[in-house]
């Protein structure tokens, strides 16, 4: 399954030390719960979504609800609360494995269908939410290549960009994020 969680953040003066404790601290956290596979941060090139998402691949709904999730990485935002806005998280089928999305790639995201994303030449995969806020209910993802169209400033609505933030974490590998500096 896929967790994904996104938001914004409204504090500049904060926001590069909230990114560290995310990308340096919280990803290797979650990565360490049982039943957590892989975890990325990305940081969006589209106006209208969430400036921030990650993705993590899971085993199921049961590993957010458990004690080591809540001890280890759920929540730990009381320094960081009144900062973060739109705050979204779901969980989807379709993909048991988020793709890594190296530093030379974006990730594609469309709530609108998978024809913009095969219009751009890409391989869309389906998710379909199934917990949390369920919303949106489908989401086709991608990945591209930075070099192709880098014109792509401003997709359809509804198709949104990413640059990574960090390298993809596994689980069982050096927990050590290694950061692309797009914060």
């Amino acid at each position: 399954m896929i967790y994904t969680v996104e938001c914004s953040f409204a504090d500049p003066a904060s926001e590069a030390e909230w990114n560290d404790f995310y990308s340096l601290e919280k990803l290797p956290a979650l990565i360490s719960v049982g039943g957590f596979h892989t975890s990325q941060r990305f940081k969006a090139l589209s106006a209208d979504c969430p400036v921030y998402l990650a993705i993590h691949s899971i085993d199921n709904l049961d590993i957010l609800q458990g004690d080591e999730y809540r001890q280890k990485g759920g929540g730990n935002f009381a320094r960081w609360q009144q900062h973060i806005t739109d705050w979204h998280r779901n969980l989807y089928i379709g993909i048991d494995r988020a793709p890594a999305i190296g530093e030379d790639e974006h990730l594609v995201l469309s709530a609108i269908g998978p024809e913009p994303l095969i219009e751009m030449g890409l391989t869309p995969y389906q998710m379909r939410a199934v917990a949390l806020e369920k919303s949106p209910e489908n989401w086709w993802l991608a990945k591209r290549r930075c070099s192709i169209d880098p014109g792509l400033a401003h997709p359809p609505k509804g198709v949104h960009l990413y640059a990574p933030i960090t390298a993809q974490l596994t689980s069982g590998s050096d927990i050590s994020p290694k950061r692309y500096g797009r914060t």
